[in-house]
């Protein structure tokens, strides 16, 4: 899951003029390694996704046997998204346009991570010098 957000300011951090843009289209590519005695395989998939009227855009991902969440990126697990677009004209140039994964939460008795990515931008074309200063 991740967020993506209206750098209104475009100082490239999410500042009390900024806000969460619903409606963006976000590709999430992610692989994984399966590891089971007999053997080692990779699974890999891509998927768009938009988001939501809250700017949050999430994938559920099912549980694949031989399949574990790991914090070690050695294991090979991992997720990026980028923007695709922004359904906003006044907020449509890319600010951070790729972002990787980060395990936020894991449960190693259900096999449960919540891969968290971080927030991606758009900002406007111009600066509003009366709202954000020079």
């Amino acid at each position: 899951m991740g967020m993506v957000y209206c750098d209104i300011c475009s100082n490239n951090t999410f500042s009390r003029h900024s806000y969460f843009l619903p409606g963006v289209e976000v590709r999430i590519d992610c692989m994984f390694k399966a590891i089971s005695p007999r053997t080692t395989e990779q699974i890999s998939f891509s998927v768009n996704r938009t988001t939501n009227k809250y700017g949050i855009y999430k994938l559920e991902v099912p549980s694949v046997d031989g399949v574990q969440c790991a914090r070690d990126k050695a294991v090979g697990n991992s997720c990026r998204a980028s923007l695709i677009s922004s359904p906003s004209s006044s907020c449509a140039i890319p600010g951070f346009r790729t972002t990787s994964d980060e395990i936020s939460v894991k449960s190693i008795q259900a096999n449960f991570c919540i891969y968290s990515l971080n927030a991606l931008s758009y900002r406007p074309s111009k600066r509003d010098i009366a709202l954000c200063g020079q």
